[in-house]
């Protein structure tokens, strides 16, 4: 079969337009492609909470330790074997309750001894004072057997004064936190020798040590929270009763003492606080979740949500505690603001909520 150039031309122009149809037709294809792919936009997953208002302090946190304000070490005045114990550890005693006894017969035979001591010398001395008034006796015999009648009744003094103190009394009204003496025990007079501890709880306090550019911030009075492992959420107020009028030049630091009152004996002198000493208080005032801020170079930043679109703006910032910060300027108030997920956004990013608190 032979072929005209008519009919190789005809071919040829047929096979040339195909091949840019097709040409054209992958063109559009890509370019509505690469369109799709523009226009495809994936939403960044947050969570927001709202601005709110409230009250916030502006607080210096620091920890302390509780002392009772009221303490005493028993020791004995006496010197004897311990005959008899009345209390025990954990026992509540009022002051001048006997605590324990020491054997007292060595006392007694002293007392005895002492009053017959005494009324001899008093029976003398009157004899005495009759020849004297008849001039009988030299004045200096008189005077010194006066003198001897004065020792005698001091001797006296002394000797009951030692049987009293064989009778350990409490010298204050509280709680016995240790007993270190066992009956049948030798204790000596005066000695380091400790019998008991007694603590007075229903008053606690505790001393902090403030740097000083904090004390001008400080009155008497003024209030601190403190918060206890033992005590899961719950704040005990407790309020400054002292302020060290000196700085420690070593530390830089001066010394603050709280009262905390304890009427229901709820605290245990020795447990472990933190304490924020609360120096101003702001009501009625706009607040933001902590977990919210960006801060970077000084500078403070959120993003609020305007029509599914994450906003960046600037705010100042006021008083914070461990949950929320004041808003001086940058937020009306009535925002929402992301508190999750914000360091993946940039301004004007489109954002899916997916909580709100």
């Amino acid at each position: 079969m032979k072929y005209t150039t008519f009919d190789i031309k005809n071919v040829l122009l047929a096979t040339s337009l195909l091949v840019s149809s097709l040409i054209l037709t992958g063109c559009n294809s890509a370019e509505a492609i690469d369109e799709d792919k523009k226009v495809e936009v994936i939403a960044i997953p947050v969570e927001v909470a709202q601005v709110g208002s409230g009250s916030i302090s502006s607080n210096y946190v620091t920890t302390t330790v509780l002392e009772p304000k009221q303490e005493a070490e028993v020791i004995s005045k006496a010197t004897g074997i311990v005959e008899k114990l009345y209390v025990e550890e954990g026992q509540f005693v009022q002051a001048g309750d006997l605590l324990a006894e020491i054997e007292p017969d060595r006392f007694q035979l002293n007392l005895e001894k002492s009053r017959s001591e005494l009324a001899s010398v008093k029976l003398e001395l009157e004899r005495i004072n009759k020849v004297h008034k008849q001039n009988l006796v030299s004045t200096d015999t008189y005077d010194k057997l006066k003198w001897q009648y004065e020792i005698a009744k001091s001797n006296l003094k002394l000797a009951e004064l030692d049987l009293k103190e064989t009778r350990i009394l409490a010298p204050i009204s509280g709680y016995i936190s240790k007993r270190w003496v066992k009956e049948g025990n030798l204790v000596e007079q005066y000695q380091r020798q400790k019998l008991f501890q007694i603590v007075n709880q229903q008053v606690l306090e505790s001393t902090v040590n403030l740097p000083e550019q904090e004390l001008s911030k400080l009155r008497l009075q003024q209030q601190a929270k403190l918060v206890f492992t033992a005590l899961p959420n719950q704040e005990v107020i407790a309020y400054i009763e002292r302020i060290s009028p000196i700085i420690d030049a070593n530390t830089g630091t001066f010394a603050v003492t709280l009262k905390v009152d304890n009427q229901d004996n709820r605290l245990k002198a020795g447990m472990f606080a933190q304490v924020k000493i609360v120096y101003d208080v702001h009501t009625n005032t706009k607040l933001l979740p902590k977990k919210a801020l960006i801060s970077m170079d000084n500078k403070h930043t959120v993003f609020t949500i305007n029509d599914n679109k994450a906003t960046k703006t600037i705010v100042k910032l006021g008083y914070q505690d461990d949950s929320f910060v004041e808003i001086l300027e940058g937020l009306n108030g009535d925002e929402q603001v992301v508190t999750t997920g914000q360091n993946n956004l940039k301004d004007q990013a489109v954002i899916e909520v997916i909580e709100t608190i």
